[in-house]
């Protein structure tokens, strides 16, 4: 018999009365008031909130090839610590995930492991050098079924390439990710175009790049009539080429990191490396657009970009260091501080941009699913009254490079729920219910 679970006293995306809720067979088994269970395991709710478990549709988990900065275990066990129940992990690994091989060994890994659905996102050009198309038919055949397909980390900046990838991508009913920097326009760019890199000497990474990518792929898009997505978008530019391409009924979708929500350029000054991110933190207007585009629906979602590094990868001079920050055990609280306090989205907006669209996004039937019997019990119990201060070597990830050390941030994970099994509870993971 499978473990029965019993959250009493919570609230339901943090509206209406406190309700019980009991999970059993790896579904919402009951709803309702005053449930009893002399089988269960009991978990106080009172004064928090339950939401469907989050979906992260791109971060770096590292394995295979750099299991010295994270590995799919480590990484499976931030997500779980974060309120994550599925994560789509990028291609931009050693070897590259662009055959069906290492997608299918990322797949079993994930299952092995079991904190966390692991999707492996297959490379769209063998090995990320934006010539040749991978074989996508073949990966999303596979076991790990793969149904979206990025050169994250690279751009693929070649617009027929693109275009055969958007046509090919349509046929098999899968997604093309796009990081979208038209690379001849940030040759040596290591921080974002603007007075304050100008100021500080750092090569520029202007909005321009980005843009024009988004606007090109929108276009081919349209034309082959299938479905793109910009990864981390950051600029207000492309808030508006998005308003303008979704007017157009073309079927493109963006995301928004957690840090191009709250962080921006001003922290440069220190020159600090673990600012150092692509595409680079922007100007706060930009920052500003994003969480109103985010709010609007207009951005579809939240994805970390969860990027681990090695002290010895990260800890240079600003320019050498490598771009990439942590965000899958912080991204929670990251939004509440960006989005929920300042009254740009509630709770079930929280849902909405974590769980529920990114599952769509990439068609998960089992994911981002209303709270409600006969559901999967993928679910995450928050705390919305408690603060943490982040600490980076007290993080699950094998690195430590968050922009957020010694900051107290709003809200935290009380437990995660993956088919009704607890993945992690009380900042451990793995507690068995």
């Amino acid at each position: 018999m499978s473990a029965r679970i019993l959250i009493e006293g919570v609230r339901l995306y943090g509206e209406g009365d406190p309700v019980d809720v009991l999970l059993a067979d790896e579904e919402i088994a009951e709803i309702g008031s005053d449930l009893a269970d002399d089988d269960a395991t009991v978990i106080d709710g009172a004064g928090k909130i339950l939401l469907p478990g989050f979906v992260d549709l791109h971060t770096h988990l590292r394995e295979p090839g750099r299991e010295d900065t994270e590995t799919i275990e480590t990484g499976s066990a931030a997500a779980a610590l974060g309120g994550y129940t599925a994560v789509f992990a990028m291609a931009n690994t050693n070897p590259v995930a662009d055959s069906v091989v290492v997608t299918d060994h990322v797949w079993r890994r994930g299952q092995e492991v079991g904190l966390v659905d692991v999707y492996p996102v297959g490379a769209v050009t063998v090995g990320l050098d934006g010539k040749q198309l991978a074989e996508m038919g073949t990966m999303a055949s596979g076991i790990a079924g793969v149904r979206m397909f990025s050169d994250d980390g690279q751009c693929v900046h070649d617009p027929l390439i693109m275009r055969r990838a958007l046509e090919y991508a349509n046929s098999l009913g899968v997604l093309i990710a796009q990081h979208a920097e038209e690379p001849r326009l940030t040759a040596g760019a290591v921080a974002h175009e603007g007075p304050n890199a100008a100021r500080l000497g750092l090569a520029g990474w202007p909005r321009a790049a980005e843009e024009a990518i988004v606007a090109r792929d929108a276009l081919l898009a349209r034309d082959a009539g299938a479905r793109v997505h910009v990864c981390h978008a950051s600029t207000a530019g492309t808030v508006e080429l998005m308003r303008w391409a979704k007017s157009l009924g073309i079927k493109i979708t963006a995301e928004v990191t957690p840090h191009h929500l709250l962080l921006d350029d001003t922290r440069l000054e220190t020159y600090d490396p673990v600012n150092r991110v692509n595409p680079p933190l922007r100007e706060i207007s930009d920052a500003e657009a994003l969480r109103r585009a985010l709010a609007e629906g207009v951005i579809d979602c939240v994805a970390t970009d969860h990027a681990p590094h090695a002290e010895q990868d990260k800890c240079h001079e600003f320019a050498r260091a490598r771009p990439g920050m942590l965000g899958l055990e912080t991204a929670l609280s990251v939004v509440v501080a960006a989005m929920v306090e300042p009254g740009h989205l509630d709770w079930r907006g929280v849902a909405r941009v974590m769980s529920e669209r990114p599952a769509e996004i990439v068609e998960l039937s089992d994911q981002g699913r209303p709270i409600a019997v006969g559901e999967p019990a993928n679910l995450v119990l928050v705390d919305p009254e408690a603060t943490w201060t982040v600490s980076g070597p007290e993080l699950a990830s094998i690195s430590s490079n968050t922009p957020y050390e010694a900051m107290t941030l709003p809200a935290r994970v009380v437990a995660t729920f993956l088919r009704g099994r607890v993945t992690a509870r009380d900042g451990k993971v793995g507690v068995s219910a």
